[in-house]
């Protein structure tokens, strides 16, 4: 389960620079919910992407001490491991599975073309290929480690949605007649994926595949185009975000009874829902604020959309605060994303406890 994929030079350009060492927790004493913010390679920065069933384990990306961008498996109580690269010294990691033994993301080679990989401690990095193309990036993981989704690089370097397994390799799900698809997330087994796809005129419309059905849209909140990136365990329950009818982009949350619903926002414009529990029950992503600034949500139906720098700020502190939350674990129970360590003085990657 998991979202859209950032690209590092994104987080390349917004960053930073840091001071001071790693420091698990803000405030020393703190009870109640707490932040963990991660460490780095030795650089100014970290971000985390996904989490194991259980929270126990994140991966991301983080700086070197040469400002290299570096994917990482890090698991609580231990220090974070570089998972090395194809020749260049970038790389990223989007995905793991559900008992934090494999991890997917991309790395890019000596030719610097990102490449999708399969990581694991017996194999290391593991190419999986393209759709005849020279790029692919893998942005997620089945729960069970036997199915892998992204996108890559068509003959024609169009970007194509694929499901990759160890048995057919890589698999181009196609689009809705245009050009461009991409696939973000999957269910526990992998036998449903969403994501992206764009019809002949070029507009993205969120989807959910299985083998039976193939592409099926989703549908808006009004306006004319949608992103799907993350599904429940069973594949019943999509998060997303959508263009409404007043063209602001607003998460989702989609039921085949329900159809797409509006999460609302954090007083802003816009919102995005990154990623959901195993059963549906907790959402989280980001959105603006009223005062324009970018915040890190959780979500239930109990509570509504509500700021995690808020529900965390105990553990945080006066100063710190979160700006994406790219990944709920399994349960429901752990977060994490990219935050401000004011005590650090530099963005670093989270999850909360």
């Amino acid at each position: 389960m998991t979202r859209q994929i950032f690209p590092l030079v994104v987080l390349i350009l917004t960053l930073a620079a840091g001071f001071d060492t790693f420091s698990p927790h803000l405030s020393a004493g703190t009870t109640g919910p707490t932040v963990t913010w991660l460490p780095t390679l030795g650089g100014s920065s970290s971000q985390g992407y996904e989490a194991s069933n259980t929270g126990a384990v994140v991966v991301g990306y983080a700086s070197n001490a040469s400002n290299q961008y570096r994917a990482f498996r890090w698991a609580v109580g231990g220090a974070m491991q570089d998972l090395g690269d194809f020749g260049y010294a970038f790389a990223a990691a989007y995905g793991v599975s559900g008992d934090g033994a494999i991890v997917v993301g991309e790395a890019w080679n000596a030719s610097f073309e990102q490449r999708a990989f399969r990581w694991t401690s017996a194999t290391g990095l593991r190419d999986l290929g393209t759709l005849g193309g020279a790029y692919a990036v893998a942005a997620d993981i089945s729960s069970n480690g036997l199915v892998i989704v992204g996108q890559a690089y068509t003959i024609n370097s169009n970007t194509h949605a694929f499901r990759w397994t160890a048995a057919s390799g890589m698999q181009d799900l196609g689009t809705f007649g245009g050009t461009e698809s991409g696939a973000y997330g999957t269910s526990a087994d992998g036998s449903v994926i969403v994501g992206t796809a764009s019809d002949p005129g070029g507009q993205s419309h969120a989807f959910r595949w299985t083998a039976v059905t193939g592409l099926q849209f989703i549908g808006t909140l009004g306006g004319l185009t949608s992103e799907a990136f993350s599904v429940s365990a069973d594949g019943t329950i999509i998060v997303g975000r959508s263009t409404t009818a007043s063209n602001a982009r607003h998460a989702f949350r989609w039921t085949a009874a329900g159809g797409m619903k509006d999460l609302g926002t954090l007083g802003g414009l816009d919102s995005a829902a990154y990623d959901v529990s195993s059963d549906g029950a907790v959402i989280v992503g980001d959105s603006s604020n009223a005062s324009g600034g970018t915040r890190a949500f959780k979500w239930t139906a109990a509570t509504g959309m509500k700021d995690l720098s808020g529900i965390y700020g105990g553990s945080i502190g006066s100063g710190s605060f979160l700006v994406y939350a790219n990944a709920v674990s399994a349960d429901g129970l752990h977060i994490t994303g990219w935050g401000y360590n004011v005590r650090n003085k530099r963005y670093e990657g989270y999850t909360t406890q």
